[in-house]
């Protein structure tokens, strides 16, 4: 039989039990929302250094990579993609015409 006493021991109980859970979880949380942040800063610092070095680089050093990459202005690619798809004739389930939605009140 549930006396007044024994009442007030489970809830006691469950308090304290939630009180723990909840200290417990809160610093598992905060744990690891300060090593997500301690990345994104890692993160963002080696990025800034790298776009420092890139704009503070000397003018020879940047002509020394123009030369290797191809890619280094679009006016310097190749003009057709030799792996292209070629263009062929439209296929069957392509519409002869385009749709034209028809003009008016679609309500009378």
């Amino acid at each position: 039989m549930n006396t007044i006493r024994s009442t007030w021991l489970g809830w006691g109980a469950l308090c304290v039990a939630g009180g723990g859970s909840y200290y417990f979880a809160k610093r598992s949380i905060n744990a690891d929302r300060a090593s997500r942040h301690e990345a994104d800063m890692r993160r963002k610092r080696l990025t800034e250094q790298l776009e420092f070095n890139a704009m503070h680089e000397p003018p020879a050093a940047k002509s020394q990579h123009k030369a290797t990459d191809p890619a280094a202005s679009p006016s310097d690619e190749p003009i057709e993609d030799p792996l292209a798809p070629e263009k062929t004739a439209k296929s069957k389930y392509e519409p002869k015409e385009l749709y034209r939605a028809k003009k008016g009140d679609r309500f009378s």
